[in-house]
């Protein structure tokens, strides 16, 4: 059952209250209410960079959740250390830019690649992401072939290590000029043609707001194509609270209706100038995806 639009704006205001008193009483969040347990709750590593990765999973378990997305290799024993899931890893891309819908970066990338799926693989992990890189002037088709091209040359050792790769959907228009996997629907043909149960797409709810809208319906129609999900609030990628033009908790009930059993992942930038602040920011945003 999911929040009415009055009940998401109570919540945000009694988040916005402060609740540092419930800092040490584990799995508790505003209000002192439970997690659900219904969604598996993650949290971007990059967006809270003021924090130790120590610090941030021991936010992460006193909120109640136990994943964290976006970390690499040398911060794996600490998350192990809290019994903390790396969700999606990463740490095999050189950039953002230089991807696989462009053959110059092929060689590099699957190099890359190879010995990433290694490391995850042993270190228990299953998720690993990658990016198309920007256009070049390619087109939307030799984008897609290249893409598929370089791609078979590391999904069989995926397959075989059980690693998922999934491709990240930006949007071009504000913050990442070029790229090219910049809709939904090229990401699902690459899906199609790939035609691998170790690869998928990671949804970035923020970014495809961005470039596209109609975020519901694009996730009903397309939800076998989509493995993950990250979240941000529109305009801004700050908190996903009322002061944004996305609902929420209609998205994750959307999300959930589907059957959906990946990782929901809050990947916005909290505008609290203090750490108390942001960790209710990420507080707030557990609870309101919490359906």
């Amino acid at each position: 059952m999911g929040f009415t639009r009055r009940e998401y704006m109570k919540l945000a205001a009694a988040a916005a209250v402060g609740l540092s008193s419930q800092l040490a009483t584990g799995n508790v969040v505003a209000n002192n209410t439970a997690l659900k347990g219904r969604i598996n709750h993650s949290v971007a590593r990059w967006t809270f960079q003021d924090l130790s990765i120590e610090e941030l999973c021991q936010l992460v378990k006193d909120i109640g959740f136990s994943a964290i997305d976006l970390v690499g290799p040398e911060d794996w024993p600490v998350l192990k250390k809290y019994g903390i899931n790396s969700s999606m890893c990463n740490g095999a891309e050189p950039n953002l830019t230089d991807g696989w819908c462009d053959v110059q970066f092929h060689d590099d990338l699957v190099e890359r690649y190879l010995k990433h799926i290694d490391l995850v693989a042993d270190a228990g992990y299953t998720n690993l992401i990658l990016f198309s890189g920007n256009r070049r002037g390619i087109s939307e088709e030799q984008g897609l072939q290249n893409a598929v091209q370089g791609l078979q040359r590391i999904l069989p050792h995926a397959e075989k290590r059980g690693v998922v790769l999934f491709m990240e959907l930006f949007n071009s228009k504000i913050d990442h000029p070029d790229y090219m996997a910049d809709n939904s629907a090229w990401g699902v043909e690459l899906c199609k043609r790939l035609g691998s149960k170790h690869f998928s797409l990671l949804f970035d709810i923020y970014h495809m707001q961005i470039s596209e809208g109609d975020i519901i319906r694009t996730v009903r129609d397309n939800i076998q194509y989509f493995g993950h999900f990250h979240t941000a609030g529109v305009p801004g990628r700050h908190e996903i609270d009322d002061s944004q033009e996305l609902y929420y908790p209609a998205i994750a009930k959307a999300i959930m209706d589907t059957g959906f059993s990946g990782y929901l992942s809050q990947e916005f930038i909290p505008t609290p100038a203090n750490a108390k602040g942001r960790a209710e920011s990420l507080r707030q945003a557990i609870q309101i995806c919490d359906v």
